[in-house]
């Protein structure tokens, strides 16, 4: 949903209070008294942020908040310190934390993330980990519209214990090369929707962990990057699982993964469950369809270990185009909890201009329509 501003609203404009369009001045201070003002105003208030470039340090939009309908409107671009050492030893680059009624139009955000990513892709040492550009932490009713997100130097978008969040016509680009710059990143959450978005980056284009319930996405054009994924889940043995997701109308250009489900093979009572991946469009996935339930990147703590994850009730349909690699369709489950409930329906996937593969283990389903490559199920 989102939010009209009433009559009664306040408007607080942050070159008024201070901040300065040339990119360089730290802006940081303007753009905290004008969220303290909004945030105490007993009438729906707007921030603005006139075109320019601003450039801002790690800050916080906290809550509680006297209302709860604060629109920040911006027109000019967000930018991060060109030093990623500034704002990469923090988790967040911007984040809102326990507000309620929130919502964001328009505007960049320049995470300016190439250093840090050199960095990480050369020798490693001393890099810090990396900021997410934009974090969304225990809060609810939150829209964000027509913002874009570039060179984000870790996640692009975090929404993690909200309710009731709606994202709508963003744009994401990082290098396809980058490490860990997934697009948007779900964990926690519930009554996500996630529509018209175009994600262009070096990880998941989308990623959704543990503990999130209905979640809608739908119109995403994905490439490059690692596709829609579930998971990695199982990283712990308690942790929550993931159930009632919609993915349909996405389009993946080659990307190294299409809809995918990940888990580690490692003792754990998650689960993933009520899964629906509709109208797909595959432009030379690597991977199209993949259920990966031994996910062990660096065999840390997981050999000769399975997973304890349990993956039901999943639905491919309308899924078409083309595989980069043989094997299009690929359940890889685990033998201690083999995938149940899984369906193909009107699936056609080719390989080089030829029929592709599928692969079963452990795991079981049915087959509807013209399913190719034949289901293995």
């Amino acid at each position: 949903m989102f939010f009209s501003i009433s009559r009664a609203s306040v408007e607080y404009n942050v070159v008024q209070l201070g901040a300065k369009s040339d990119g360089k001045t730290d802006c940081t201070k303007s753009f905290q008294q004008a969220w303290t003002l909004a945030c105490n105003s007993v009438s729906s208030a707007t921030i603005t942020v006139p075109s320019g470039r601003y450039l801002l340090k790690n800050i916080v939009f906290a809550g509680e908040c006297k209302n709860t309908e604060i629109t920040i409107r911006i027109e000019g671009t967000l930018v991060a310190p060109s030093d990623y050492n500034v704002i990469g030893e923090s988790e967040d680059w911007i984040k809102f934390e326990d507000v309620n009624g929130v919502s964001i139009y328009g505007g960049t955000l320049d995470g300016q993330g190439t250093g840090l990513w050199a960095c990480k892709s050369g020798s490693g040492k001393n890099c810090p980990n990396g900021a997410t550009s934009l974090k969304f932490g225990n809060s609810k009713n939150i829209a964000v519209q027509g913002l874009s997100s570039i060179n984000s130097q870790k996640f692009h978008i975090h929404i993690s214990d909200c309710e009731n969040v709606k994202v709508q016509g963003v744009t994401i680009t990082a290098s396809g090369n980058s490490p860990n710059t997934d697009g948007i990143h779900v964990a926690s959450s519930t009554a996500v929707t996630i529509m018209k978005a175009n994600i262009k980056t070096g990880d998941d284009c989308i990623s959704i962990g543990p503990g999130t319930t209905n979640l809608w996405i739908e119109n995403i054009a994905c490439g490059p990057g690692h596709g829609i994924s579930i998971g990695s889940l199982g990283q712990e043995l308690n942790e929550q699982g993931v159930q009632n997701v919609t993915v349909k109308t996405v389009s993946f250009t080659g990307t190294e993964n299409g809809f995918r489900i990940k888990t580690w093979p490692r003792p754990s009572n998650g689960f993933v469950k009520n899964i629906l991946f509709q109208d797909g469009t595959m432009n030379n996935a690597e991977n199209p369809i993949i259920i990966n339930q031994n996910y062990c990147p660096g065999d840390e703590n997981c050999s000769n270990q399975v997973s304890g994850v349990a993956i039901s009730q999943v639905t491919y349909k309308g899924i078409h185009g083309t595989s980069s690699t043989q094997v299009a369709v690929n359940f890889d489950c685990s033998t201690k909890k083999p995938c149940s409930g899984i369906i193909l329906e009107e699936v056609d996937l080719t390989y080089q201009n030829k029929a592709a593969q599928s692969s079963c283990t452990s795991a079981d389903g049915s087959a509807y329509g013209v399913v190719q490559p034949s289901s293995c199920l």
